[in-house]
């Protein structure tokens, strides 16, 4: 498996290899056309200066004057070219490599080609010249005439080697292939450099979390300045990912324990309480008492495994589908379920204070789990309320939302714990473990079914008052 650092540079060095490849065929297309193209109209003009010079040496359709001979030799050394003349049979009269005579003098041109000329008034090739040179060349030939209406008494070849062109394009190339080396070795060098310092974040977040993985808990990558927008972007996420992780961890932990010191206390009684009566030690007119309390510790254990067993479900559903809702009257449910603690209320001397709309608050939702969420808080505060203090039950309408407050008059929440009553087995007092001195499953259970509606709930304790509010929608 390829790293980061290599699947970067193996990209950067394609690209560059390509882009400096295809740069480097055009510029050499570029040159060479540019080269051909100034090398054919620089040999046009010197075709078209020593057509007229000979013209002007022509006497009675012959060109064997010397002294043109001579002015041609010096026209070919300051051009740097090869001119030949021709008379109009094709045959080679004068040559500019030699003033006095040339091996080039007295070859014949193809008549064809001659015609060619002398019917087009000029001609451009590159190649080979037959008869007259062996190497490859740029050629322009062009007509000599007296006059413009008299007939061409021959042709002038000039031509220069392709080498030469060649030459300069393979300069060229070595430059363009000098500075590409200089090229990749620097980019070679800001790649590595750069791919490196980009891949060290991901390298710190696989080191992260390999140790995250292996326990440490607090395992965080750390944040530089120089580091890009998406690599702090996905290292704040990663950060976020492992404190979120971390909580669900303790939490897991803490529920673990609390589970387990739940399930032991009350397990510890029965079997106690069972073997004492299996061995003899209580005696028997003691046994029917100490059945009860393992009949109501037993059924203790069996609401805890179905609270739980609930809110596994809840959680498991993500929500309540709204099949499994119904419009239903929250007055007469929270009503109902009131009555259900009178016997309570009226053993603790507790005042109620019930304040609800005369008319109906119609609510669509599980009627089942609404009454076992007002079950629970009024549970709460009839548990948590002095002998003699005052308890409250309101609904109250908002917008489209009811508002079902269960209040009561005693100790208050201390601030810190205030965000925490509604975790699985939170207590204040964390050393108890008997459902009434403390929250237990209850307030979870709550937030799980309020939530699992959409809806929210809050609670507030101050002044000797503490209250639970939570939202229900109403149906018009």
């Amino acid at each position: 498996m390829k790293s980061s650092f290599t699947r970067s540079f193996s990209t950067v060095a394609a690209i560059l290899l390509v882009a400096l490849t295809v740069l480097g065929a055009a510029l050499q297309i570029l040159v060479k056309n540019f080269l051909t193209e100034t090398t054919f109209s620089a040999l046009e003009a010197d075709a078209q200066i020593i057509s007229s010079l000979a013209a002007s040496y022509s006497v009675d359709g012959t060109l064997s004057s010397r002294e043109f001979l001579l002015n041609l030799n010096i026209a070919s050394q300051i051009s740097d070219t090869d001119a030949v003349i021709c008379d109009s049979s094709g045959r080679v009269v004068m040559c500019s490599d030699q003033p006095f005579g040339c091996k080039h003098q007295g070859l014949q041109v193809n008549r064809d080609y001659l015609y060619k000329v002398m019917h087009n008034g000029m001609d451009t090739a590159t190649g080979l010249i037959r008869g007259l040179y062996d190497d490859s060349r740029f050629m322009v030939s062009m007509p000599i005439t007296a006059s413009s209406e008299a007939a061409a008494v021959g042709i002038v070849i000039v031509s220069v080697p392709v080498t030469s062109t060649n030459q300069i394009l393979s300069r060229i190339a070595k430059i363009f292939l000098t500075a590409s080396c200089a090229v990749v070795l620097v980019s070679v060098a800001a790649v590595t450099l750069f791919a490196r310092r980009e891949s060290k974040p991901l390298q710190d977040m696989a080191k992260a979390a390999n140790a995250f993985g292996h326990g440490d808990l607090e395992a965080r990558v750390r944040v530089e300045d120089d580091y890009s927008e998406e690599m702090a972007e996905l290292a704040l996420a990663f950060n976020n990912m492992a404190s979120s992780l971390q909580k669900s961890e303790y939490q897991r932990q803490e529920f673990v324990a609390n589970v387990s010191h739940e399930l032991k206390t009350p397990m510890t009684t029965i079997s106690g309480y069972i073997d004492g009566i299996l061995d003899g030690t209580i005696p028997e007119n003691r046994r029917e008492h100490y059945l009860r309390i393992v009949s109501d510790e037993a059924k203790r254990l069996s609401r805890l495994v179905r609270s739980m067993l609930d809110i596994s479900r809840l959680q498991s559903e993500g929500g309540i589908p709204d099949e499994k809702k119904i419009p239903f009257d929250l007055e007469e449910c929270a009503g109902q379920v009131l009555l259900t603690f009178e016997k309570k209320i009226n053993d603790k001397h507790i005042n109620v204070d019930v304040n609800m709309p005369e008319h109906p608050v119609v609510t669509f939702a599980n009627q089942d789990y609404i009454t076992q969420v007002i079950y629970n808080l009024l549970d709460n505060a009839v548990k948590f309320c002095p002998e003699g203090k005052n308890l409250g039950l309101t609904i109250r309408e908002g917008g489209n939302k009811a508002y079902v407050s269960v209040s009561n008059e005693g100790d208050t929440i201390p601030p810190e714990e205030l965000q925490l009553v509604f975790d699985r087995f939170h207590k204040l007092d964390k050393s108890r473990s008997q459902n009434r001195d403390g929250w237990g499953l209850g307030l979870y259970i709550v937030k799980t079914i309020v939530c699992s509606h959409g809806e929210n709930i809050s609670v507030t304790s101050r002044d000797g008052k503490t209250e639970f509010t939570f939202t229900m929608p109403l149906v018009n």
